[in-house]
């Protein structure tokens, strides 16, 4: 190259770079310009426009950042390059999962076993589980009963729920009450009283006395054919509920022990601790007594026993998954057709099939 040829290159480089450096002053420039229109706010920028900013950032170089970066820092756009560089690498979201979840099937049944039976420990529920064709570790069943804020079998043994211990004695308890129904009579409103007694596992209610005078002389007698060793209703229960109630003496529990029949008194106003007897007060109440006017002691008498017969072969009990306490030869039926049986007047209705 000749030295006039030379002389011409050194020329026009000279004039691009005062180009390239007019052109970046005037974007400075025009750059503050902008800023100051903004009132000082601070920029908020996209994940779109950093990644824009840090690829063009890093081909500058940090020296050259320092006198063209008006926006943000040079530090600021070299660490967004380094993060673009490690999201590209980040293989995170492509790694397999780890260990699966124990199916919520068997956690199910895990607490299941442990709440049904307190004196098992972790080891025994693993067992148990295994001879169910369900093979997990100890520490599992252990971390399982902790989600679920069940204490270790020692602690649990030490307590015995009042469902475990009713369930014990499901068998041998029943519970009475009474309810008062409003009749209506020649001599004007007279108010009786119905005593009724239930075995608690089945549900079955017996009426055990009406009247409008319950008085000790009648608790009595009701107490000896509650315990009449041929055909009382209380001939294999051990244990009976009873509230607080007057009518519940002295003598009439003392009738009741020498049977063999142990009264269970309750504490005062707490009804919930005799709810199959106060469930079936509303029952029978909203049901039917609620519905009609009782036109004297025999009406009342028809009444309740009808609802008593209903309540037993006609109405499902959700205390006994659905079914009935003492089902016919109708039940379950799928074929024949569908008719409807009623009671008092049509006020309880129960639907069936006809035998083919």
């Amino acid at each position: 190259m000749s030295e006039s040829e030379r002389l011409l290159l050194h020329f026009f480089a000279g004039w691009v770079n005062r180009q390239q450096l007019n052109v970046i002053e005037y974007l400075k420039e025009e750059d503050i310009v902008l800023r100051e229109q903004l009132g000082g706010r601070r920029l908020r920028l996209t994940d779109t426009q950093r990644r824009r900013l840090a690829v063009r950032g890093k081909a500058i170089g940090r020296k050259a950042l320092k006198e063209v970066a008006c926006l943000v820092t040079p530090d600021t756009i070299l660490r967004w390059y380094r993060r673009l560089i490690a999201k590209k690498y980040d293989g995170s979201k492509r790694q397999a999962p780890g260990r699966p979840r124990t199916a919520q099937d068997i956690v199910e049944l895990v607490v299941r076993m442990a709440n049904e039976s307190p004196t098992w420990g972790y080891t025994r529920i693993r067992d148990a589980l295994y001879n169910l064709g369900h093979e997990i570790g100890r520490n599992t069943v252990k971390r399982i009963l902790m989600d679920h804020g069940v204490e270790p079998a020692p602690e649990r043994s030490k307590r015995m729920p009042w469902k475990t211990f009713l369930k014990a004695h499901w068998e041998h308890m029943a519970a009475a009450d009474f309810f008062t129904v409003e009749v209506l009579t020649l001599g004007g409103l007279v108010r009786y009283s119905v005593f009724f007694v239930m075995e608690l596992k089945t549900r079955r209610v017996h009426i055990a006395g009406l009247s409008c005078q319950p008085c000790e002389p009648w608790m009595k007698q009701i107490a000896r054919n509650l315990t009449d060793a041929v055909d009382g209703f209380l001939h294999d229960v051990r244990f009976i509920i009873l509230d607080r109630d007057p009518l519940y003496t002295a003598a009439f529990r003392r009738m009741l022990k020498d049977s063999g029949v142990k009264a269970v008194r309750l504490p005062a106003r707490s009804p919930n601790l005799n709810g199959q007897a106060e469930r079936f007060v509303l029952s029978i109440k909203s049901e039917c007594l609620n519905r009609l006017v009782p036109l004297g002691e025999n009406h009342l008498r028809h009444a309740v026993t009808e609802f008593v017969r209903h309540y037993h072969a006609e109405r499902p009990h959700q205390g006994l998954n659905n079914c009935l306490i003492d089902p016919d030869e109708t039940a379950g039926r799928t074929i024949g057709s569908i008719v409807c049986r009623e009671r008092v007047g049509g006020m309880l209705r129960y639907y069936h099939r006809e035998a083919a």
